[in-house]
């Protein structure tokens, strides 16, 4: 080797030392051209310490993504020290640019990962990086969540189908036509879901007398049930209930020629007073726990209670105020002259088994981000219900 290469060689193994991670990758190499890799590293290094609790950070632009869902790369796991951190930012620059930050609480040390982002709607993509890659869970940005790889998340995900139970028996949350079509506030919500997923959407029927034990059915008939369903503290003992996504609450339908006769519970509760609600649900419970005077009956249809109200064979239908407006404004036989002032006040959730933690959070998100970006109270408005989340 003549002198002169002999120095060439030695410049560029001092200014790019001999780790295949350099400072001086070409800019086909580097997208971002950025060549100074420790300078970067510095930011990185101090960004931390503003940031104890983790970050996802555009080392292009030193700013965080508010969206996405980041992963992390195998090639750079396990690095926590200034040095390492020269690797991890090397990597970041000859992909995709971002770097990941979090704290360790079994070890105390502070790690970092060249992270790769993937949309929100691609979690079927960032699950499998995830899995080639040697991940425990994934991070949607916007939520500040953790997707496990192993969750009922990423079964849901894998198999391409998500299964809703519900009762198909309730306008106008969900409500099953006689050609199999479901419709309704909590139907919409259900393709909410399954849309955040990236799946498909089957609809299992399910009961009201049955919705529990359905529910905690093992083997699982459905993954969670929607629908009307109140949330209470006895469900929440023994299943998963997510946040409220519409407000609920008992009231009553009656005949409209007859409204001014009810203005107060007491006036229902009365010997005269036939009083029909459905079997095995919140509205049995109602009346058998309220109304003692009054004479309960049990139909096993509820969707067929509003007409038989309006025909004369029971006097008051025992309801929520999510239901009773629909009837209200598609019979004029009907009326509800207790809805402002409901007997209960409660909300209605998305309810599921026990163990499926990581698949609550996610529907919480959605929700959430319904409650965000205007889509719940644009479907409040779609079936003339009080928008009650400001």
């Amino acid at each position: 080797m003549n002198r002169r290469l002999l120095f060439a060689v030695m410049a560029a193994t001092l200014i790019c030392g001999a780790s295949v991670f350099t400072a001086c990758s070409s800019n086909d190499d580097n997208p971002a051209g950025q060549t100074d890799v420790s300078a970067i590293s510095d930011k990185v290094w101090a960004y931390r310490q503003t940031h104890p609790d983790g970050f996802t950070l555009d080392i292009r632009t030193m700013t965080e993504p508010t969206e996405g869902i980041a992963v992390s790369y195998a090639a750079t796991q396990n690095s926590h020290s200034r040095d390492q951190l020269d690797m991890v930012v090397s990597h970041a620059l000859q992909h995709e640019g971002y770097v990941g930050g979090w704290l360790n609480g079994e070890d105390g040390l502070y790690y970092f990962d060249s992270t790769k982002l993937f949309p929100e709607d691609d979690l079927k993509g960032a699950l499998q990086f995830g899995k080639e890659n040697g991940q425990y869970s994934v991070f949607i940005l916007s939520t500040y969540t953790d997707v496990p790889l192993d969750g009922k998340v990423a079964e849901i995900v894998g198999r391409g189908t998500i299964f809703f139970g519900t009762t198909g028996d309730y306008r106008p949350l969900s409500f099953c036509e006689s050609d199999g079509t479901y419709w309704g506030f909590g139907i919409d919500v259900a393709g909410e879901i399954a849309k955040r997923l990236g799946v498909g959407i089957q609809f299992v029927p399910t009961s009201w007398p049955t919705l529990t034990a359905d529910v905690q059915a093992e083997p699982q008939t459905f993954d969670l049930a929607i629908g009307g369903i109140t949330i209470t503290d006895a469900r929440r003992e023994t299943m998963l209930m997510s946040d409220g996504y519409l407000a609920n609450g008992k009231t009553i339908l009656c005949r409209a020629a007859e409204a001014d006769r009810y203005k107060s519970l007491a006036d229902i509760d009365k010997s005269e007073v036939r009083v029909m609600v459905n079997p095995g649900g919140l509205n049995e419970k109602f009346a058998n726990e309220n109304l003692t005077h009054a004479t309960v009956i049990v139909h096993p249809k509820n969707e067929e209670i509003p007409s038989l109200i309006a025909e004369g064979e029971a006097d008051v239908m025992i309801t929520e105020i999510t239901e009773a407006p629909w009837y209200v404004q598609n019979d004029v036989r009907l009326a509800a002259p207790l809805l402002a002032a409901p007997f209960t006040h409660g909300e209605i959730g998305v309810l599921m088994s026990k163990g499926q933690d990581d698949l609550l959070a996610l529907v919480n998100d959605v929700i959430a981000q319904m409650k965000a970006d205007g889509t719940l109270r644009r479907l409040h408005e779609k079936y003339g219900l009080i928008y009650a989340y400001e």
